[in-house]
């Protein structure tokens, strides 16, 4: 893949290991291409506007300029880059304002390679990403928000079954626990959980749950 055809990416961190290790590992990824680093939000406008990322992936505490304040001039400025917030397992309430400041998704410091790549390629596509290990108190938090990037036009696009499944997932009902209320077997129901992911365009069951209550699928 060429340079010109991969995912631009900056980073803004205020720890310097954390970015330079983050950086060495979003590097190894063919498809992506980091641009530039930022140590605080002030910085972090200033090299967009030189580098043209088409993502941001910011920690939300950092001196100078916050990530919530610099993700909202982001979307002022620069509305083209997409945002993902870098957050700490204890900052709920800041994920919450970072969403409603206009990321597009969050993801965990310390998840795992994979999920941050993941998380990168989902938001560059235009869809939003939840952190696999959100808590059931941040869906609600993010639930009750003004974030919701969904717009539902089809009306019939989910069956009963699907809506079934939605809900019991929205319980924290496992995929053995579901299948056995529904006698169908774990490799069925993996199919049809893989295309509930794929209409809503989610890539978690915390997207599943925030999906399905903000287009009252479900109700808390």
């Amino acid at each position: 893949m060429s340079e010109e055809k991969k995912i631009r990416l900056l980073i803004a961190d205020d720890h310097d290991v954390y970015r330079d290790g983050l950086q060495l590992l979003l590097s190894k990824d063919p498809g992506i291409v980091v641009v530039d680093e930022a140590a605080n939000g002030k910085e972090l406008l200033e090299k967009i506007l030189v580098t043209k990322p088409d993502i941001v992936l910011t920690d939300l505490r950092m001196p100078v300029m916050d990530g919530v304040e610099a993700i909202a001039s982001i979307v002022q400025l620069f509305p083209m880059v997409r945002t993902i917030a870098l957050s700490t397992f204890d900052s709920e309430h800041l994920i919450v304002e970072a969403l409603e400041a206009g990321a597009l998704g969050y993801i965990i410091k310390n998840a795992q390679k994979g999920e941050i790549i993941d998380a990168v390629r989902t938001v560059y596509e235009g869809h939003p990403y939840y952190c696999k290990s959100t808590s059931v108190r941040l869906v609600k938090m993010i639930s009750n928000s003004h974030f919701n990037p969904y717009k539902i036009k089809e009306q019939n696009l989910f069956s009963d079954k699907d809506k079934e499944i939605i809900r019991m997932i929205c319980e924290e009902k496992s995929n053995r626990e579901i299948a056995e209320v529904l006698f169908m077997s774990p490799r069925t129901l993996e199919g049809i959980r893989a295309r509930i992911l794929e209409k809503m365009k989610v890539k978690t069951a915390a997207g599943i749950a925030i999906y399905a209550i903000k287009n009252s699928l479900y109700r808390l």
